[in-house]
C-alpha cells in the first residue's frame, strides 16, 4: 500500500474556540496516539489531509506523519465531521508499526452482473458492506471484491467465501452472509372478489336515479 507524506504542526492550544480558529485558517485539529508513547495535539492543512484521504485505499491510507523533523507511520482512527455540513472537525491518528498487525474495516463491493438470477426476475442484495480484517500495514488491501458473475437464484456468498490477500485474516463470523439472490417482489393487483364489482355499480345507479327524480320535482 502507497505511503502518503503529511506535515503538522504543533503547539496548538486546545479548546473549541482554539480550534474554531483553526479551521478558519484552513488548518484541522488533531491527536496522535499510540505504541505507548504520549499522545500529542498537533493541526494539519485541510487541503493536505483531503488529498491525502481521497487515495483509494480512503481512510486506511498509511500516513508518514512528520512532526518537527520526525516521522510518525500512522493511520486515521478517527474522523469526525459536522453533523450538517459534514467538513472535518477533528482527526485521531494512531501510531503503528509495520510489523505489527492492526484491526481495520475494509468496504466489501461487489463486481459483475449475475445475469442468471437477472433473468429469472431475482434480485442480489448485498447485506455485508464492510469487513474487519487484521493484518500489517502494507498488507491492508483497498477493498475485498465479490465477482457475483456466478451467482445463481438462491444463492448466498459468506464470509467463509471471501478471498483475502496473503497477510490478512478476519474474526468475524463465517457464516455471515455478505449477499444473496433472492426472487424480486412484484406487486400483484388486488383481486376483486365476485359479485362486488355489480353490487358498486347499482350503488352508483341508484345515486344517479335519486339525483335525477330529485331535479324533475325541484323543476315541477
Amino acid at each position: 500500500m502507497a505511503e502518503i507524506l503529511l506535515k503538522a504542526d504543533t503547539g496548538r492550544i486546545t479548546g473549541s474556540r482554539s480550534s474554531g480558529r483553526l479551521r478558519a485558517e484552513g488548518k484541522v485539529p488533531a491527536v496522535v496516539y499510540g505504541l505507548g508513547r504520549d499522545a500529542q495535539a498537533v493541526t494539519v492543512d485541510w487541503r493536505e489531509l483531503r488529498a491525502a484521504l481521497t487515495t483509494d485505499a480512503a481512510l486506511n491510507v498509511l500516513v508518514d506523519l512528520e512532526i518537527e523533523g520526525q516521522t510518525d507511520l500512522v493511520i486515521v482512527k478517527d474522523l469526525q465531521r459536522h453533523a450538517v455540513r459534514r467538513n472535518v472537525l477533528h482527526v485521531d491518528f494512531l501510531r503503528v508499526s509495520r510489523d505489527v498487525a492492526i484491526s481495520v474495516e475494509v468496504p466489501i463491493n461487489l463486481e459483475g452482473e449475475a445475469v442468471a438470477v437477472s433473468q429469472e426476475g431475482g434480485l442480489v442484495e448485498h447485506l455485508l458492506f464492510s469487513l474487519t480484517i487484521t493484518a500489517k500495514p502494507a498488507d491492508i488491501p483497498n477493498e475485498i471484491v465479490v465477482d457475483v458473475s456466478d451467482l445463481a437464484m438462491g444463492g448466498v456468498v459468506r464470509v467463509s467465501d471471501l478471498s483475502l490477500p496473503a497477510g490478512v485474516v478476519t474474526d468475524v463470523d463465517p457464516e455471515e452472509i455478505v449477499v444473496t439472490a433472492s426472487a424480486g417482489s412484484r406487486e400483484e393487483p388486488a383481486a376483486v372478489p365476485e359479485g362486488e364489482g355489480a353490487e358498486g355499480e347499482g350503488v352508483e345507479g341508484e345515486g344517479a336515479e335519486g339525483e335525477d327524480s330529485s331535479g324533475s320535482s325541484d323543476e315541477g
